[in-house]
């Protein structure tokens, strides 16, 4: 039976997700660490004026969102940006390249949750331990997601549902202290809402690119809610509200965040903590015990961006391995458990090498690190989705029932997305080198590959299938 056969044979998803769950879906995938753990870091970049990083990360996003609502609604398959770049270029190592690159973004944003986490287990219980004592339990916290990934995890749309709910509480807590400050009478500063103060070395231009760079990593994870277009009702209709409300919904509590952040907190203490937020509740409602209990919300909260993430690496891995673009042996799945614990042990030990090294490398600044990295990654994927939503125009074969997004918003986004990746937008080097080496252990791996194949007689493959099989949540 050829192939084709076999694949019209195979049952398709069931489409349970209407607006109101998909909504909540797309929600949940964009809130989480990235506001919790980097707005002061934002701060520092641009001074009070915080927002404005926010604002820009929220337009750029929403372009790139129109181009992959046209190829969501062209091609309603679970595959993402992967998918895209083998429709588009047809080139086996682009679209490898294009899939690894996700798989990284995954893994740097699941370090940035396990540092974060460390940071406030270690608030929480009023621990003196150190950089090094924050990086044990980031280590630690990774080793038990990686025993509950060998477990065995099933992701439900209630756990989502409830996750979701858990981490826009803390948001809602932070956005209630502020209510709280400013009808009461507390140590409110609104001046320093709209005060630009950048470091002397860089202009106002290059200050925000800096800060959006950063504040990029809180608005991505809306293009993985791409992967649940076979299981969404009637996608074409439901997508592109659906999303565009997502994220701006997303978009205006984070702006709020910083807004409240900023005129409650001298920008200089919130650069300094690796828990800004806990820092907010503190400064706005010290009366109340809320402050000590935030930074456990936050930990369940990056639990969830974690967890997930590490999900999503290890069975990208495990497909790429199945479809013969990465050495075999990735592919291999626990007779017992039915997981796939080499793919799992791989990740977990390039996320350990992660933590380690921002740990000993760049202590002060692991977290902004490491969700730079992580915005680095997508947006270069996000470069190419925008050339891709282009060159795809050509297809006739799609569905004219199609979205479609204005010419000139695919063109900006590439615009946008590039000129953030290159080094004059203002990033920082360190995030360059953990890219560039998580990128170039994938090429080694990939002409491993090859050869491995070529030896075995096997004829290269494309990554044509799912690569998504869990959502990520940043």
């Amino acid at each position: 039976m050829s192939q084709p056969d076999t694949v019209r044979q195979q049952p398709e998803l069931r489409r349970v997700m209407g607006p109101g769950l998909l909504l909540l879906f797309v929600v949940g995938d964009i809130l989480g660490t990235g506001v919790y753990a980097l707005t002061g870091d934002v701060a520092a970049e641009v001074g009070g004026a915080a927002w404005l990083p926010f604002l820009v990360a929220f337009l750029i996003a929403t372009i790139t969102a129109f181009s992959y609502l046209e190829l969501v609604t062209k091609y309603p398959q679970a595959a993402g940006a992967a998918l895209y770049a083998h429709k588009a270029f047809g080139l086996q190592f682009v679209t490898f390249l294009v899939a690894f690159v996700v798989m990284c973004s995954g893994i740097t944003s699941a370090s940035t949750a396990s540092r974060f986490f460390g940071a406030n287990l270690v608030e929480g219980f009023g621990l003196d331990w150190g950089t090094g004592g924050v990086a044990a339990v980031a280590l630690g916290f990774m080793a038990v997601l990686a025993a509950v990934n060998y477990r065995g995890v099933g992701e439900s749309i209630k756990l989502n549902v409830v996750l979701t709910i858990i981490e826009a509480t803390g948001l809602m807590l932070v956005l209630f202290v502020g209510l709280w400050a400013f009808t009461r009478g507390g140590d409110v500063d609104f001046s320093r809402v709209v005060a630009f103060d950048t470091d002397g070395d860089k202009n106002a231009f290059m200050a925000v690119t800096a800060a959006t760079s950063l504040a990029f990593f809180a608005m991505v994870g809306f293009e993985d809610s791409v992967n649940m277009a076979e299981e969404t009702r009637d996608p074409v209709k439901t997508f592109p509200k659906v999303l565009l409300s997502g994220l701006t919904i997303a978009g205006i509590v984070y702006m709020l965040v910083a807004v409240v952040a900023v005129a409650l907190v001298p920008v200089g203490e919130l650069a300094d903590s690796d828990t800004p937020l806990v820092e907010v509740v503190k400064a706005g409602a010290p009366s109340l015990p809320i402050d000590d209990l935030f930074p456990f919300i936050s930990m369940f909260a990056v639990s969830n961006t974690a967890l997930i993430n590490m999900l999503m690496a290890s069975r990208l891995i495990y497909g790429m391995a199945r479809q013969h673009v990465l050495p075999p042996v990735l592919g291999a799945v626990h007779p017992r458990r039915l997981t796939p614990w080499v793919a799992i042990l791989f990740t977990t030990l390039l996320a350990f090498g992660l933590i380690f090294y921002v740990s000993v490398f760049a202590s002060s600044s692991a977290i902004a690190v490491l969700g730079g990295t992580t915005s680095l990654l997508l947006l270069a994927v996000f470069a190419v989705v925008n050339v891709a939503v282009l060159r795809l125009r050509r297809d006739l074969q799609a569905d004219g029932r199609h979205f479609t997004t204005p010419t000139v918003l695919p063109v900006i986004g590439f615009v946008a997305s590039l000129y953030l990746v290159l080094p004059f937008s203002g990033r920082p080097a360190q995030q360059y080198y953990v890219a560039l080496i998580l990128v170039a252990i994938g090429i080694v791996l990939f002409f491993i590959n090859r050869l491995i194949n070529r030896r075995l007689g096997l004829r290269d493959a494309g990554i044509t299938g799912p690569t998504h099989p869990a959502k990520r949540s940043d």
